[in-house]
């Protein structure tokens, strides 16, 4: 069982109690998005908690992208909801990597893989990504690595 998954219901049941609106339906999506990852696919199975956190990053992301495009349409409005249920979603995934953990995960990727042109990316990046899951989005990671082998 994922004990992840049961802190989130644990904490929409608290959020239920406190009348945390946010929370409670910010909760209520995620978890429904996790529900709905459990049931895809040929056979129904129980989410990791490696898996949780790749739903709740893309949660995460759909959310800051649908914030921005509210900002650019002129409706701060559903902007602000938009980052709210972002920060929410925040509370539940690893700490985000600096750039220079990134570097140095990268630098020492493609020594791994003994990376030397750029035609080598695909090799350094199965190996870069699982030690970033969830802390950083794949189109930095992706940048960083491109930038190296340039």
């Amino acid at each position: 069982m994922a004990a992840l998954k049961d802190r989130l219901r644990a904490d929409l049941t608290q959020a239920m109690r406190a009348k945390d609106e946010v929370r409670k339906a910010t909760l209520r999506m995620v978890l429904a998005a996790i529900g709905t990852e459990e049931v895809a696919g040929s056979q129904a199975r129980e989410l990791t908690d490696d898996e949780i956190t790749v739903v709740l990053t893309r949660e995460a992301k759909r959310r800051r992208e649908a914030a921005e495009a509210f900002r650019t349409g002129g409706r701060p409005d559903s902007a602000g909801q938009e980052d709210s249920e972002a920060a929410v979603i925040a509370e539940y995934l690893p700490q985000p990597l600096t750039d220079a953990e990134l570097d140095e995960i990268v630098v020492a990727a493609i020594a791994e893989a003994g990376a030397e042109s750029p035609r080598d990316m695909g090799r350094v990046m199965k190996i870069v990504q699982p030690k970033v899951l969830g802390r950083v989005e794949g189109a930095k990671v992706a940048a960083a690595v491109k930038s190296r082998l340039s």
